[in-house]
């Protein structure tokens, strides 16, 4: 591991269901040398591809978790992560984001910008990542570039530019035409491996001079000299290649390539782009907080011998104990050499280091800045930071989104119990948008996450990696209950028990407020409420957020004002204050009309234009408000907003009704007031449960 930073590249692949990532990685790995031979995602030859390694993916087809792999190419050396593109494994493509310097946007020719590239593209945005954009299946029927890079620039608000031109397209695909070296690009031999530069078909020149000038303004306006040389008519080559990086690295270019990862077509000329025009790790600007100084920014520097800085970003169960998955920011990471974990103080010795290659380890001495490896054996959680004993800077984390379903899972005999409990164990410390708790209420063991999808596979998971017999129980809303008004309180709480008693009175009142979980105001005057008390108050009340009165799930956007109150010189504590507290709120709640809520999901459909009005109607039927549809051709792509109630068992639904030809993706959007039925039948549910 001890190239030169400016010859690392940490990338990572994400994209929409189905556009091709895992069978790009898989193209990349055999052009790298890194695989022998290529195998397809549903591998018919029962291999399946390299970094989709599970059980579970290969049948499936799918990608769940994200895979790392190291690479050379042309002396770079490129980390890559092939991460998932379904929405319920969100939390994968957040993590890799979050550690990688650049990403490569991959988009179907015919699907184009779809549902989750928008997803993607803000997690990009959220963590500032500079990318490249892949058009891939340029092989398919009713493939058209163009009309994706229309799309990057009005969905997605990019400044794509084309740097390549197919030569064909759909069936008669044969090669490219790359825009900055004016060369022909043909993809021969059995496997694509061997370039062949030719002169430019003439019958494409006239297309291709009107594209390269638009590529040449675009990339001048990040470089005078560029500008100046355009001017003058005569560009070179790396004038032009350098002032494309500035924009990249800036993240206000988007340079645009095209090819078929299936058909072998364009993957060597991506890798070249990747390591011309995407940032090695000196030239992203990586800051954390400063634990010691009011949490102050300190920008980390890229250098190996400094003190060490890094994040544990994934977190790995494996047969040889927990992997945990290492980005190095600052200074080197080295076998026997003594770190600490900045959230827990803990100070530790680093054990065995290894770099990985899907699931296969490779053991290695160090980790330096920029470079992406694992550690073995060593006890943490998703998100820390590791330093060196003498720093205490902690990085800033990945943004992780709420679980919006959950299942009850009931083991069938007591050592199902035992291993269930392992696996929950295990799997919530590996995912953080997957939680695990009992219901006190019914004793049952409610899992919770991102969909349907996300949910069944971990229950599938107990089952073969465990050998837990469960069974699952109807999946749960995550509901939320608020007030609609404002209400008063004004509560004396008062026991005497012989010997010191307790007293405490608390008055104030209660709100809706938007946009916050849960605001406390200390209005007191004069001491009426001694200040050491309002802690204790605020506690009270904040206790009551965790299981609401009406119907016992959390409360959310409630203020509580505190404005008077008394105490007495020996009754009064803490205790007599927080039980004050929580009384007086259950007392003005039930006053303060309070309703229940529902999340809603942003549903995306692509169906069949034939099926449009078939897949509405089981829209609406689902109390689903529908935001938009547009034609794209052959397909649809519907917009809706549907209750996640109404969602379970869609996709059957779905399927039925396109002959299996529609997909939907959902994600959480809002939550809303639910309809007076469905907190009718939810009250009916809950007496049925008491009982």
């Amino acid at each position: 591991m001890e190239t030169k930073i400016e010859k690392i590249r940490n990338i990572g692949i994400s994209a929409h269901i189905d556009a091709g990532k895992t069978t790009l990685t898989e193209r990349i790995l055999f052009y790298t040398q890194k695989i022998h031979s290529i195998h397809d995602v549903k591998g018919k030859d029962g291999v399946g591809a390299t970094m989709d390694f599970m059980e579970l993916e290969k049948e499936r087809g799918i990608t769940i978790t994200s895979a790392a792999t190291n690479i050379n190419w042309d002396g770079y050396e490129i980390n890559i992560i092939d991460t998932p593109g379904h929405v319920d494994f969100t939390i994968e493509v957040e993590r890799s984001l979050r550690v990688l310097d650049g990403a490569v946007l991959v988009l179907c020719s015919v699907g184009g910008v779809q549902s989750q590239s928008i997803t993607v593209d803000h997690q990009m945005a959220r963590y500032e990542v500079p990318c490249l954009a892949f058009i891939n299946k340029c092989d398919r029927s009713g493939a058209n570039p163009f009309r994706v890079i229309d799309q990057l620039r009005e969905k997605l608000g990019h400044n794509a530019v084309a740097l390549q031109l197919p030569i064909g397209l759909e069936a008669d695909l044969t090669g490219l035409v790359d825009l900055v070296s004016m060369k022909a690009i043909y993809f021969d031999g059995d496997s694509g491996e061997i370039l062949r530069w030719a002169e430019i078909p003439e019958s494409m020149m006239p297309e291709v001079r009107e594209r390269r000038e638009a590529l040449v303004d675009a990339a001048s306006m990040f470089s005078d000299e560029l500008m100046e040389a355009a001017l003058e008519g005569d560009i070179p080559e790396d004038l032009l290649i350098e002032g494309i990086r500035r924009g990249v690295l800036k993240r206000e270019l988007t340079p645009v390539l095209m090819g078929s990862a299936y058909k072998n077509k364009g993957v060597q000329p991506l890798l070249n782009a990747v390591t011309s025009y995407l940032p090695n790790p000196s030239e992203v600007k990586n800051q954390a907080l400063d634990m010691d100084n009011n949490k102050e920014n300190v920008t980390l520097s890229s250098k190996a011998d400094d003190p060490l800085v890094a994040l544990a970003f994934k977190l790995e169960d494996g047969q040889y104990g927990q992997l945990t998955y290492i980005r190095v920011y600052q200074g080197t990471l080295f076998r026997g050499a003594a770190a600490k974990n900045v959230r827990t103080g803990q100070k530790f010795k680093i054990g065995r280091v290894v770099r990985m290659h899907a699931d296969i380890m490779e053991e290695i001495q160090t980790i330096p800045a920029g470079q992406i490896g694992a550690l073995f054996g060593i006890d943490c959680a998703s998100g820390d930071t590791f330093a060196s004993p003498e720093l205490n800077l902690s990085m800033i984390s990945m943004f992780v989104p709420d679980p919006v379903i959950s299942l009850a899972i009931i083991p069938k005999d007591n050592k199902s119990q035992i291993n269930m409990s392992k696996a929950l164990n295990r799997f919530t410390k590996e995912d953080p948008t997957f939680k695990s708790f009992t219901n006190e209420e019914t004793g049952d063991t409610i899992i919770s996450g991102m969909g349907e999808l996300h949910l069944e596979v971990y229950v599938e998971r107990m089952r073969r990696e465990y050998n837990a017999s469960v069974e699952t129980g109807a999946p749960r809303v995550a509901y939320r209950e608020t007030i609609s008004k404002r209400s008063e309180f004004d509560y004396i709480h008062k026991k005497q028990t012989g010997g010191s008693g307790q007293y405490a009175r608390v008055a104030g009142y209660i709100e809706p407020v938007v946009g916050e979980e849960f605001i406390f105001e200390n209005e007191v005057k004069g001491g009426s409420v001694p200040t050491q008390y309002i802690p204790a108050c605020e506690k009270g009340f904040r206790n009551c957020m965790v299981k609401g009165p009406k119907m016992g799930f959390p409360v959310f956007g409630v203020k509580v004002v505190l404005n008077d109150g008394a105490s007495h010189a020996v009754d009064s504590s803490d205790m007599a204050f927080q039980t004050a507290s929580r009384a007086a709120f259950v007392e003005a709640y039930g006053k303060a009309k309070p309703v229940i809520h529902e999340p809603i999901m942003k549903v995306v459909i692509e169906t069949p234009t034939e099926f449009q009005g078939a897949v509405m109607g089981s829209l609406n039927q689902r109390r689903g408000l529908i935001v938009g549809s547009q034609d794209e051709g052959t397909f649809s792509i519907i917009e809706a907003q549907v209750p996640l109630s109404e969602m379970f068992g869609y996709s059957t639904v779905l399927r039925s009704l396109t002959q299996g030809q529609a997909q939907f993706t959902m994600e959480f959007f809002i939550y809303k007031q639910a309809p007076q039925s469905i907190v009718d039948e939810l009250a009916k549910n809950a007496m049925k449960e008491k009982k």
